[in-house]
């Protein structure tokens, strides 16, 4: 359990599973947060993904769970559901990922919880708002995906394609986060806990439409949907003599100093180069540009070159490269861990930095009801 960080003595319940509310639940810990894991008997199933998992540990929970408190409850019992029901009394946050239905019958509906804290914040990540038709359709990452609009965007011209990430899951669990952390404000003046209805649809619709509603911001639309730029087939790490190199000439100014750099300066002159209007109708043509003119010197002579002109360039990194990158070494980016019986773990730790309330390292996720007999006997107190 954490005691440091901007969010030190805050108590958040988690009954969240896989990675949706998990990733949320993940960064108020590492922020501070005291996380109380409620799992159902056999545990998240992700504590089954990847080394580990035989020990109910595997690595995507190890990422996940870390400085969390595993008690496991049958929500069914009626002992184990007055023992929730305690701890959400003394609870500041009540996070689920279930469609509301399902918490209702598991009679831990946001009425529950209120009554037996008011002031507690109750926080419900579910794939579709509750006053539409898909309320009580399930809902992962891949289906979100398919129909916010992501799965087509990513596609381009060709099949639908998903991102291979579970992006809509880490997406919504920081809209979760952000919803969460302005009611905790509100309360701070109100004195009131209340409601928070966090769907998938809507959230990652949003995320998708900032960029790619194009001209159906009007009504009647005055153009089609898409960013010209994103959706450009030469929008892709660009290939060197030697590799490949993530490249991303924008401004006015980059153009410039790119076009100097290929012995072409003339065509900043050009109009239909010259304003960021203008680019964006011809995007495909100069990034074609980009990409002939990039495989005619080595990776580190680009990187040099584009660097001393102020063009935002980098080199292709796989997973396993962050872990020997100079950067994430001298800004300390990973934890190492201790976990008995499985060894020395490499963990990314919070990414922010705060100048008086910082964040202390998580101690790793734990093994499943680690926590249950201490929470069980707890007296049982007000929220904080």
């Amino acid at each position: 359990m954490a005691d440091s960080g901007p969010l030190a003595g805050l108590r958040v319940i988690d009954l969240s599973t896989t990675f949706m509310g998990p990733y949320c639940t993940l960064l108020l810990a590492q922020m501070g947060a005291e996380v109380i894991k409620v799992e159902a008997p056999g545990g998240d199933v992700v504590r089954g993904i990847g080394p580990g998992g035989d020990a109910g540990l595997g690595t995507v929970f190890q990422n996940a769970g870390r400085g969390k408190r595993s008690i496991v409850l049958d929500l069914k019992d009626p002992a184990d559901h007055r023992t929730l029901l305690g701890l959400a009394a003394s609870a500041d946050v009540f996070l689920h990922a279930m469609r509301p239905r399902a918490a209702e019958r598991l009679g831990i509906g946001p009425d529950v919880i209120a009554e037996a804290n008011p002031r507690c914040v109750y926080a419900a990540l579910q794939g579709f708002g509750s006053d539409g038709p898909y309320r009580d359709k399930a809902a992962y990452d891949d289906v979100i995906q398919a129909v916010s609009g992501l799965a087509h965007v990513q596609g381009g011209d060709g099949e639908p394609a998903y991102v291979k990430s579970a992006i809509g899951d880490k997406v919504v669990g920081m809209m979760a986060l952000s919803a969460i952390l302005a009611a905790l404000y509100e309360r701070s003046a109100s004195g009131e806990g209340q409601a928070i209805e966090v769907p998938m649809f809507e959230t990652m619709a949003g995320f998708m439409l900032l960029d790619q509603q194009g001209g159906w911001v009007y009504d009647p639309p005055a153009g089609p949907a898409g960013y010209s730029r994103t959706a450009s087939p030469h929008r892709r790490p660009y290939r060197t003599r030697d590799g490949h190199i993530g490249v991303m000439v924008y401004t006015d100014g980059q153009w410039r100093a790119f076009f100097t750099l290929i012995g072409r300066p003339e065509l900043a002159d050009e109009p239909r180069y010259r304003t960021i209007t203008e680019r964006t109708v011809h995007i495909d043509e100069l990034y074609a540009m980009v990409a002939d003119a990039l495989t005619e010197r080595t990776t580190e002579e680009w990187l040099a070159e584009l660097d001393a002109v102020g063009i935002p360039a980098a080199p292709i990194r796989s997973i396993e490269d962050l872990f020997g990158d100079e950067h994430a070494q001298a800004v300390g980016l990973f934890d190492r861990l201790d976990a008995p019986g499985l060894g020395t773990l490499r963990l990314p730790r919070f990414p922010v930095r705060y100048s008086r309330t910082p964040p202390a390292p998580l101690p790793p996720a734990p093994r499943l009801d680690a926590d249950g007999p201490a929470l069980r006997s707890e007296p049982l107190s007000g929220p904080g």
